[in-house]
């Protein structure tokens, strides 16, 4: 007589691959919503963005600029026609930055500032504000004899200051060189004038970042050499207005009296006479990346 063996049963919940007949109700549960979940998340999760290529921070253009202060520029004799040329005979030098541009990134900036150095339209011009461990302002448009400058007639327009790409690189150290465009404190009138430009630099002197000026303003350079300078400069004593004379001044800029905006032009103006003294290019034979990228 022969004998035949039975097969083994199944595994418990895989003799049906197909149904879950035999799946106890608690385990499905559970294996559903985890796979509802996962499948949910996944399908929230933002597309993977390409990466974006670096800045080119390549320096295409090296300027010079010379600081000096003038301690002859208040004197009770002075006329409306003197200018810190003719005043600043015994001149006390402060030192010189070379500063680095960004010509492939910004070309329009760069060259209007080089044309603005080569040209010597910055020359004997005042560094007109510093704000104590942010920045200083240089280029004021207006009059040369009241250390403002005069753009030449022939500068072309820069069209990158509506230009979003233009505006990329942060102000994240010292020694960030930026077109001054939210800090701008040109007179309304001469912002009309059909030939104005802007012209207008800032220069962060530290110790930390600016991130204020961010998105605002355009980074067009660094300093290479005299940042030792920039922090002699900030350095230097600013009028600070009381904290009474501060909120009088919002009262009236808020009541709509244009007063307030004349009265805020000398608050955090040097108490020493701080300018340009000469200024010109450097001339570069190979570009380079910056050695310190902002």
């Amino acid at each position: 007589m022969a004998f035949r063996l039975k097969p083994p049963p199944p595994p418990p919940f895989l003799h049906h691959p197909h149904h879950h007949n035999n799946v106890p109700p608690l385990l499905l549960s559970a294996v559903s919503r985890r796979s509802f979940l996962l499948s949910t998340t996944l399908s929230s999760l933002p597309p993977l963005q390409p990466a974006l290529p670096p800045l080119d921070t390549t320096i295409t253009d090296r300027v010079f600029m010379d600081f000096s202060i003038c301690p002859t520029y208040f004197r009770p004799d002075r006329t409306l026609s003197d200018n810190l040329a003719t005043l600043c005979t015994d001149p006390v030098p402060l030192g010189r930055l070379v500063l680095g541009l960004y010509g492939r990134l910004v070309p329009l900036t760069v060259s209007n500032f080089k044309t603005m150095c080569t040209s010597s339209s910055y020359k004997y011009t005042l560094v007109h504000k510093i704000f104590p461990g942010q920045f200083l302002l240089a280029g004021r448009q207006g009059r040369r004899d009241r250390g403002e400058v005069r753009p030449p007639s022939d500068l072309v327009r820069n069209t990158e200051t509506v230009d979003s790409k233009a505006f990329k690189l942060t102000h994240s150290r010292p020694g960030v060189v930026s077109l001054c465009l939210s800090e701008n404190d040109d007179e309304e009138d001469l912002k009309l004038d059909p030939n104005y430009r802007n012209v207008e630099f800032l220069i962060t002197t530290g110790p930390g970042p600016c991130p204020q000026l961010d998105n605002k303003n355009i980074v067009f350079g660094a300093v290479l050499e005299g940042l030792d300078v920039v922090t002699s400069i900030a350095s230097i004593p600013t009028y600070k207005p009381s904290e009474r004379i501060r909120q009088f001044n919002d009262l009236a800029e808020f009541l709509g009296d244009e007063r307030a905006q004349t009265a805020r032009a000398i608050w955090n103006r040097p108490l020493k006479t701080v300018y340009i003294s000469d200024c010109g290019e450097l001339k570069v034979t190979n570009p380079s990346l910056s050695p310190s990228l902002p």
